[in-house]
């Protein structure tokens, strides 16, 4: 059987919960191989909401093993909050059902701060980002410089010390610069201290337990964080995340080889949404734009911050089908176009006067293509619940085969509302 790759092939927000937690029935193992908790997924089960934003969307699934891989980064604190919610909500999380990569890098309250001074500086400037302000970016930054302070490094206790002094003598030059404080070793070590006992139970050399798993025969379901056109290299930078949230992370984020990975399905939403600045071709600002954001509840769910939104974007989607090696796409809430007299659809880029056929990588560039569409009628019957090609009106089955077409990919699976088993199954990605 093929391991699955899961990933956003947009802005993210497509709705991946959802579909991971579909899939996760099928799978044995579960990881989270990107991203920290500024990404969130909300699963829907059996009428009771579950908001995850570093946990694995497989640890809600009895019997199911639950992996954070290298390539997150963790904020212990907000794990061990997370954990404990979903306990409020019946759900166990134990060492047996949830294991985390010895070389994860963390995030510390430092991170945090650092994160939200740039950002109130950039917002006097003109320049923001629009980052969540948790220290996700921050934490990559420490990574790389290989100053970071990872999970291992709780256990050890005898080099913690000095490998804090390391970092605060980077991070206190820039406080320095930025008019601020500096922090001293006690404040970090203190703050490690309060979760390490929390948190050694669950450390692990995943590689290797991935590894075991692969060789026994389970099923492996990778699952990304954000989206595409966020990634650090392939999306629209510099308003983008801190990691590469395409597939072929998968591999370096676990600590798996490239050839474990199988499938590799995106998620796609049916028409296009962002959260935070950046370029936006298609965006809607007006009562379409309006209508997408309240049929289709359009609110981060870390952030609460509302959506942009816009008619579906052929061109990102196809970008993103060539940069991940897409299978085959999950299309998600179909249902929110329902009533619409009009549906369009972006096919290419009129850029200073000439059409291209994918977005260019040049900021500047980008803030200058323009859409161009093309125009089908809507439906008025309702899709909401659909589980069979049947149950769709003629039109919207039609939208669903004009995307087919204009990305390159096909439909493996069709969403028709947040409960999970309102799912048009057309491919099982796990098949071989």
């Amino acid at each position: 059987m093929a391991n699955v790759v899961v990933i956003g092939s947009q802005w993210g927000d497509e709705g991946k919960g959802k579909i991971v937690d579909w899939l996760s029935e099928r799978a044995d193992v579960v990881v989270r191989f990107q991203g920290g908790h500024n990404a969130g997924h909300t699963l829907v089960i059996d009428g009771t909401s579950y908001k995850l934003s570093l946990l694995p969307s497989g640890v809600v699934r009895p019997g199911k093993l639950a992996v954070i891989g290298n390539g997150v980064v963790i904020d212990p604190h907000a794990l061990v909050a997370e954990i404990a919610r979903l306990g409020q909500q019946g759900v166990s999380v134990t060492p047996e059902n949830l294991r985390i990569a010895e070389n994860a890098t963390l995030i510390l309250s430092l991170h945090r701060e650092l994160d939200g001074l740039r950002e109130d500086a950039a917002s006097n400037s003109g320049t923001k980002i629009g980052t969540t302000r948790r220290g996700i970016g921050p934490a990559y930054e420490d990574k790389v410089g290989r100053r970071a302070i990872r999970m291992m490094d709780l256990v050890n206790l005898e080099s913690l010390p000095g490998k804090i002094d390391r970092l605060l003598t980077h991070h206190n030059a820039l406080r320095r610069g930025l008019g601020q404080d500096e922090i001293s070793h006690s404040v970090i070590l203190d703050e490690l201290s309060s979760v390490r006992d929390q948190l050694i139970p669950y450390i692990e050399p995943v590689w290797r337990l991935l590894d075991q798993k692969k060789r026994s025969g389970a099923r492996i379901l990778f699952e990304g964080a954000q989206g595409t056109l966020l990634d650090i290299d392939h999306g629209t930078y510099p308003y983008v995340t801190s990691s590469n949230t395409v597939a072929g992370q998968a591999a370096a984020g676990s600590g798996m080889g490239p050839g474990s990975i199988g499938y590799v399905l995106g998620i796609t939403k049916a028409y296009t949404t962002r959260v935070g600045e950046g370029p936006f071709p298609t965006e809607q600002q007006n009562e379409v734009g309006e209508f997408l954001g309240t049929r289709g509840h359009e609110f981060g769910t870390v952030t609460g911050r509302k959506r942009r939104c816009g008619w579906f974007d052929a061109v990102l989607v196809r970008q993103a089908v060539a940069t991940n090696g897409i299978t085959g796409i999950a299309l998600t809430k179909l249902d929110v176009l329902d009533g619409l007299d009009e549906i369009r659809v972006c096919t290419g880029y009129m850029l200073d006067g000439r059409e291209i056929d994918y977005l260019p990588a040049s900021q500047g560039q980008q803030a200058r293509v323009e859409p161009v569409y093309t125009s089908l009628e809507g439906w008025k019957d309702s899709t909401v619940g659909a589980r069979s090609w049947a149950e769709l009106p003629a039109q919207a089955i039609k939208y669903v085969r004009l995307i087919e077409e204009l990305i390159g990919a096909p439909v493996a699976l069709l969403s028709t509302s947040p409960e999970r088993e309102d799912t048009i199954l057309v491919q099982d990605p796990f098949q071989d």
